[in-house]
């Protein structure tokens, strides 16, 4: 037993030291990609610094709340109701860490400046709900003509986005009849997303 606990806990001290440079190199790749497709000529020192900003900080709150949150739940489960929840807290770990950059990841949607035409609202949060989807489809080489002054970096984006997820976790992990774990990892899974949308809207002072 005491030596299952030294193993585990020497792993999430390996994974706490190498998530910040995978993070940061895989979303500062990412955003590189995004930057060559659109033409958008940010300088590469303006993407590195505004990188290293929100990975810091989506490291500094996994460290602080995500993961004490995470083993919470887990000794929970195990505890009380006898399940094992390692397979959600993982899934609401990376949601979490989706989250934390979620808010610009339409901006390869973005218009350019002075243009006054506007899409509908449905269309307008489909980019900030489905944009992994919706980036794929670009990459794929399909033309999508939906552009959007909204730039996602507000509290009306975070709460349409964690209404989504817990439609999202419902459908996953509520069941029927409802059960009390099903419940929680209804509600959980939205306050996993919040936590990294507030952490990005905090680099970019919006609070």
């Amino acid at each position: 037993m005491k030596s299952t606990l030294v193993h585990v806990l020497q792993t999430i001290y390996k994974m706490l030291t190498y998530l910040p440079r995978l993070l940061y190199s895989l979303v500062l790749l990412f955003f590189r990609s995004i930057n060559q497709k659109v033409k958008a000529n940010l300088p590469l020192w303006k993407m590195e610094i505004e990188t290293s900003e929100h990975v810091h900080l989506a490291v500094k709150a996994f460290k602080w709340i995500i993961l004490p949150a995470s083993l919470l739940h887990i000794a929970t489960n195990f505890l009380f109701l006898g399940k094992n929840a390692l397979a959600f807290v993982f899934c609401a770990q990376l949601v979490f860490l989706y989250s934390s950059f979620v808010p610009d990841l339409p901006s390869i949607f973005r218009k350019k400046k002075g243009t006054t035409e506007s899409l509908p609202w449905h269309k307008k949060y489909a980019l900030l709900l489905f944009a992994p989807l919706l980036i794929w489809a670009l990459f794929s080489g399909m033309h999508l003509n939906w552009k959007t002054a909204e730039d996602f970096h507000n509290f009306k984006s975070l709460a349409i986005y964690a209404a989504f997820l817990l439609i999202c976790g419902f459908f996953a992990f509520a069941g029927f009849p409802p059960t009390i774990g099903g419940i929680a990892e209804t509600l959980s899974l939205p306050l996993y997303g919040a936590t990294g949308y507030l952490a990005h809207l905090k680099v970019d002072r919006i609070w």
